[in-house]
């Protein structure tokens, strides 16, 4: 009788890449890495005490889910866009500052 079980998963290729750099370094087969890797995530979530959300934070997140729902969000890519534009200023504002001291 057979003692394990095959599982198979998708990850994203640069996930995979780290997976095989760390494998590599370590001598390790890829089962033995991903093992250690669920048994610490396991490990850190018996640890955690569970959360239960307030009333408040209940609402919150409904509100958050309608508002997806409705198309009222940014996505992570907007928000960086908009990060990197910020940046963009400051910088051009702080070398005009300096060009004119």
């Amino acid at each position: 009788m057979r003692t394990r079980q095959t599982m198979t998963i998708s990850l994203p290729p640069e996930m995979i890449m780290e997976v095989e750099r760390v494998r590599n370094a370590e001598h390790r087969t890829r089962s033995e890495l991903i093992r250690e890797a669920l048994r610490t995530y396991f490990k850190m979530r018996r640890t955690l005490p569970e959360y239960t959300p307030t009333p408040r934070e209940l609402r919150d997140i409904e509100k958050g889910r309608s508002e997806i729902r409705r198309g009222e969000y940014s996505t992570l890519d907007d928000l960086r866009a908009e990060l990197a534009s910020q940046r963009r200023k400051v910088r051009s504002k702080a070398h005009r500052s300096r060009a004119l001291s």
